[in-house]
């Protein structure tokens, strides 16, 4: 390949340019009208303008991204993640076009982009599932049926999607019709299909997903696991890898299986299979994301691998020229995703110009932006602004760092998550590694976070005011008789 285009923007465009260009590799951007003067533009040798700023009318435009790529010559479509990166039919007709998809074929996004499609594809290599129905319904008294046959706590999932939209939890018989009639609105609002199906609610659930590498010459490797059950909304915040859950018997199992998702599929890339595991350490498929992950910097920085090379060369027909006894988890990586949210409302989007940004440097320190001093965050896409991780020898160095990464991020203009990826860090749950995906629920309110953040400004207009005078002191001139 001579020239790959990026199918993205911000922090992820800039992140998978910057190992293209490592690989000797030209780069095509492409932005929005909103997006024109973005770092990830900058950085690229040639940039398309794809249309206006809502997505529909630029960074979903699938047809038109093939057409302008087709013009530059490009080799290779890299999708990112979001937008069209799990769309089959983007993927084939980019295949169809005579250029590389940087990523799984059709089919394997196909089928494990329908979460009951999934469950079918994996079942001949016995994986460990959620006890629940295998098939997605819309009738409310099937339902009733259903879960009284599963018994409560049950889980309505919307069968065509994730980040918890069409999800909801139902404790009794009283509230199924109601819950049900709103999955089944919320996955049709936000997929196209209500389709829901329903299986049992683990009650205090970790959320661990395994990396995995394939190629198209049979070998398939797991890179080990990201715990992932810091959440709200269902969506992720605070990533980690290792878990400090997994012993190496349960590693290896969890592997194995991971290993066998991808199998059965016939997948290619770079992709994550999603487990919940419950009180007892067992642990169950949830999903396979058939796409780079947004957390997927702490696997590279334990492992040593850059998995946008490995999906390059893979791409490109190569073999992983490396096999699973070769890996080693190696230190350990935290990640927060730095929303512009504001988490003392509701992690409500706080939206608009940055007018400090200044990213923490340092040894250990990682961050992935696609954001400078002066941006406005716009309204039109996910609010992340970047990606801050963390790395240690060990996970309580990690942790200390991200604190101390966290208190040098500077940002002004824009309320963010930062101080909430704080109040994690110095919390004893987090530390202790008692946590489960409630974290938020069980642990974190506003009032918490304001009480925490008014006790530090207190004490270091302290440490100040302290400061200040022992310098007055030392200024002071002697007197004279």
């Amino acid at each position: 390949m001579k020239k790959i285009l990026v199918a993205n923007r911000g922090e992820i465009a800039l992140r998978v340019m910057k190992t293209i260009q490592k690989m000797g590799i030209q780069t095509v951007a492409v932005y929005s009208e909103v997006d024109r003067n973005s770092p990830h533009v900058k950085f690229a040798n040639e940039a398309i303008c794809l249309g206006k700023a809502a997505s529909n009318e630029s960074y979903l435009l699938g047809d038109k991204i093939i057409q302008e790529a087709k013009k530059l010559n490009v080799d290779g479509i890299h999708p990112g993640y979001g937008f069209l990166s799990e769309n089959a039919d983007f993927a084939e007709k980019v295949e169809a076009s005579g250029i590389t998809f940087i990523g799984p074929k059709s089919h394997a996004i196909r089928v494990m982009g329908d979460k009951l499609s999934a469950k079918e594809t994996v079942k001949a290599y016995d994986i460990p599932m959620v006890p629940g129905i295998d098939e997605a319904i819309t009738d409310i008294e099937k339902a009733k049926t259903i879960a009284e046959e599963i018994g409560y706590p049950i889980l309505i999932k919307a069968s065509a999607g994730g980040g918890g939209k069409g999800m909801r939890v139902v404790e009794s018989d009283k509230e199924i019709e109601s819950q049900m009639k709103r999955a089944i609105s919320e996955a049709k609002s936000a997929f196209g299909n209500g389709a829901v199906f329903i299986e049992k609610y683990v009650g205090s659930p970790r959320h661990i997903e395994i990396q995995v590498l394939a190629d198209t010459h049979g070998n398939v490797l797991h890179l080990f696991e990201r715990e992932c059950s810091i959440q709200r909304r269902h969506q992720k915040v605070v990533e980690e890898a290792p878990s400090v859950l997994l012993t190496p018997e349960i590693r290896k199992q969890m592997g194995e299986a991971a290993v066998n998702v991808a199998r059965s599929c016939n997948y290619v890339g770079a992709g994550t299979v999603e487990f919940l595991m419950d009180e007892q350490k067992k642990f169950y498929f949830l999903e396979m994301n058939t796409r780079l992950q947004v957390e997927h910097p702490v696997t590279e920085l334990i492992s040593g691998i850059d998995l946008v090379e490995q999906q390059i060369k893979i791409a490109r027909g190569e073999k992983i020229n490396f096999s699973q006894n070769d890996l080693q988890i190696n230190g350990h990586a935290i990640e927060l995703r730095v929303y512009a949210e504001d988490p003392t409302d509701d992690f409500l989007p706080s939206v608009g110009k940055l007018e400090q940004y200044q990213a923490p440097k340092g040894e250990g320190i990682r961050v992935d932006d696609g954001f400078e001093e002066g941006m406005d965050v716009p309204i039109y896409y996910d609010p992340m602004i970047s990606k801050l991780v963390t790395y240690a020898e060990n996970r309580e160095a990690a942790v200390q760092r991200m604190i101390e990464a966290i208190d040098n991020y500077q940002i002004k203009g824009v309320s963010t998550t930062l101080p909430f990826g704080k109040f994690v860090c110095k919390h004893e749950a987090f530390r202790s590694g008692n946590f489960d995906t409630h974290f938020v629920k069980h642990h974190y309110t506003p009032e918490v976070l304001e009480a925490e953040q008014k006790a530090e400004a207190k004490l270091a207009a302290k440490i100040a005011l302290k400061q200040y005078l022992e310098d007055q002191k030392q200024l002071r001139i002697p007197e004279t008789e």
